[in-house]
């Protein structure tokens, strides 16, 4: 009897470094039904990578072909290398669905499985760049080509309501073409430990235990705010005595985020950890989360303070007001505003048991 042949998928994303669209990656590669699915993981040179991506990439290392030239940032000439390499790859392949990921990796993936004959191309945007990262030009220019390449994509997946309603909006895919995929956070055991092992949590970041802590996780660039949360925290540690903040991360902002802190000698009130391996352990010290991006698909890491009790503000754009509950599990405020991410912050260290039940 002749097996039935697999169907040959590949998995596109420019970088499985730290991030909800990494992780998604990874889950689908190790999850998609083996017994139907040969998967292949095609990406560009991976960097600053947790230590399940990196056990993860070195256990798929056979199915991954790797791009040098497929890179987050724009270069013409290296992203024309980059699409006809992947042309190549596809072409070489032969794979029956490819499946691409995030701006980059979305658009010259497409295109070349496009140019190749694939016969299934989807989608994952993981968030968009219509608004929010660059100038009016370059952005324009950005839904002028989504909307060329969403022509020869069969299958967007979008995080949120929102984002695909913003797909809409933007005319850059009919509503048909569009389905929403809800995210979950994975391996987050739910629910609030106890106060006294918070304690000992504080404690191994060196913080007084009977303090307050507030944290930021995530990448360290422009789109993430992470200067608002910054001046809001100085702010209160003009006022409060009992509170210290925890920056958890690594990016191109970073000395630049350390300087901010100096000035006043409030530098003693701010750690930065760089990238953590284990987010729930910084959850489990954390009595307020903030995460005041100017544009975020879904924030993973909201799902995973939520989960373990954590009280959230947070801006209202993107995906956010999908994945929390407004003033019962987070404060949304507007984003580059650090006048409201301050109120915020005091209100909920004035109110413990406001604190606590969010």
């Amino acid at each position: 009897m002749i097996s039935e042949r697999k169907i040959r998928v590949a998995q596109v994303v420019t970088r499985m470094d730290w991030g909800g669209s990494a992780d998604l990656v990874r889950i689908l590669c190790e999850h998609l039904d083996k017994t139907r699915y040969e998967v292949t993981l095609v990406c560009g040179v991976n960097k600053n990578l947790t230590k399940k991506t990196r056990q993860f990439l070195e256990n798929f290392k056979p199915n991954i072909i790797t791009v040098n030239s497929l890179q987050r940032d724009i270069n013409p000439l290296r992203d024309l290398w980059a699409f006809f390499k992947l042309l190549f790859v596809f072409k070489k392949e032969k794979f029956d669905i490819v499946h691409t990921h995030t701006a980059k990796a979305g658009m010259l993936g497409r295109m070349a499985a496009c140019f190749s004959g694939v016969k299934t191309i989807v989608h994952t945007a993981h968030g968009h760049n219509f608004y929010g990262y660059f100038g009016r030009v370059l952005s324009g220019l950005i839904v002028f080509l989504e909307r060329v390449a969403a022509r020869v994509t069969n299958k967007i997946i979008a995080l949120t309501q929102l984002e695909k309603s913003d797909f809409i909006a933007f005319n850059v895919a009919p509503q048909d073409k569009i389905d929403v995929i809800d995210t979950v956070a994975e391996d987050i055991a739910a629910g609030s430990i106890s106060t006294e092992e918070c304690r000992v949590r504080k404690k191994r970041f060196g913080v007084n235990p009977e303090h307050i802590l507030v944290g930021f996780v995530g990448r360290l660039e422009p789109i993430k705010g992470v200067e608002y949360f910054i001046e809001a925290g100085k702010g209160i540690s003009r006022k409060f005595e009992n509170v210290k903040f925890i920056v958890v991360g690594e990016g191109s902002l970073k000395n630049k985020l350390q300087k901010q802190t100096e000035v006043d000698n409030l530098r003693n009130r701010f750690i930065f950890t760089g990238w953590s391996e284990d987010v729930a352990e910084i959850m489990d010290a954390l009595d307020i989360l903030v995460l005041p991006s100017l544009n975020e698909a879904v924030g993973i890491v909201l799902l995973e303070a939520q989960a373990k009790g954590v009280a959230v503000i947070a801006t209202r754009v993107g995906g956010i007001p999908e994945v929390v509950k407004e003033n019962e599990t987070a404060i949304l405020v507007p984003p580059q505003n650090v006048a409201a991410i301050t109120q915020a912050l005091e209100e909920l260290i004035k109110d413990k048991d406001k604190r606590q039940k969010m």
